[in-house]
């Protein structure tokens, strides 16, 4: 299918983590990313639109997703109220011209945020120029329980299709964590497949976000199904580089990532 369009292929500021959102710009703009996802949280950048938009200008990197502060880490940013929080990454999606936002299921805890969750996404929806793709998660082992001991910590399940969404990310540190078909995931979330979060897992029970081809997932093969379906999304590289020593081994590692998308999306292939 060679008449497809190139997917844009995205890094997200996570993946230059403790290292503040600006260093995300840089890198994506030295290693010929189409741009970035910002993840909302602590960095006080991250949650100012200004900021992130003389960002996007200075380094000719657009934004292209904005994810919501969903995390544990992250639930008092902008807002204490999860509806707040993501009714404000829509407009901060808009204002940066990007098409999508990619928001966690609730946490079980999170009852009445829960109990709307579904309607308030098809809300924000409804002006039709961002998505907000639902993103698959991974159980948890609880404090002081035995290892083999895995629950959900997410209203209703780990997995949105089970709900029924418009639009859902595709996360493949996720299915390694949780054990998940990822090309079974990505069949079930069918059209509505927006968004994805390359990445790879050795499937150990913890989300460890590789770089794709590190580990176990079929990476390659989401990839080129996704060619091949003719997929009109984003691909984001949500790698962890904590482990870098130094800024050398953050930026190769980052573009071994991008050289790994590049060439299993490659229309044609």
């Amino acid at each position: 299918m060679d008449s497809n369009p190139t997917v844009p292929i995205g890094l997200s500021t996570a993946s230059v983590w403790p290292r503040p959102a600006a260093h995300a710009f840089q890198l994506a703009a030295e290693l010929g990313y189409d741009g970035v996802e910002v993840m909302v949280w602590a960095d006080p950048i991250s949650q100012d639109v200004g900021a992130l938009d003389r960002l996007a200008q200075r380094y000719g990197v657009p934004v292209l997703a904005v994810h919501s502060p969903c995390l544990l880490i992250t639930q008092r940013v902008w807002s204490p109220d999860p509806v707040d929080r993501l009714r404000r990454s829509v407009v901060v999606a808009r204002q940066l011209s990007a098409r999508t936002v990619v928001v966690h299921p609730p946490f079980r805890w999170q009852r009445r945020y829960a109990e709307g969750f579904a309607d308030l996404v098809g809300e924000l929806e409804a002006d039709g120029d961002v998505e907000v793709a639902v993103e698959n998660m991974f159980p948890v082992r609880p404090l002081g329980r035995d290892r083999a001991v895995r629950v959900s910590a997410f209203r209703p399940s780990i997995d949105p299709t089970d709900v029924g969404f418009a639009h859902y990310t595709l996360d493949l540190s996720h299915t390694a964590a949780a054990g998940v078909d990822a090309l079974e995931l990505a069949k079930r979330m069918g059209g509505g497949l927006t968004h994805v979060h390359l990445a790879d897992g050795s499937g150990a029970a913890k989300d460890e976000h590789l770089v794709p081809g590190r580990g176990n997932q079929p990476c390659a093969q989401v990839c080129e199904a996704l060619v091949r379906d003719g997929f009109a999304g984003q691909v984001v590289l949500e790698v962890n580089t904590r482990r870098a020593r130094g800024a050398d081994e953050r930026a190769e590692m980052l573009a071994e990532a991008l050289l790994f998308a590049r060439l299993h999306l490659r229309p044609g292939r």
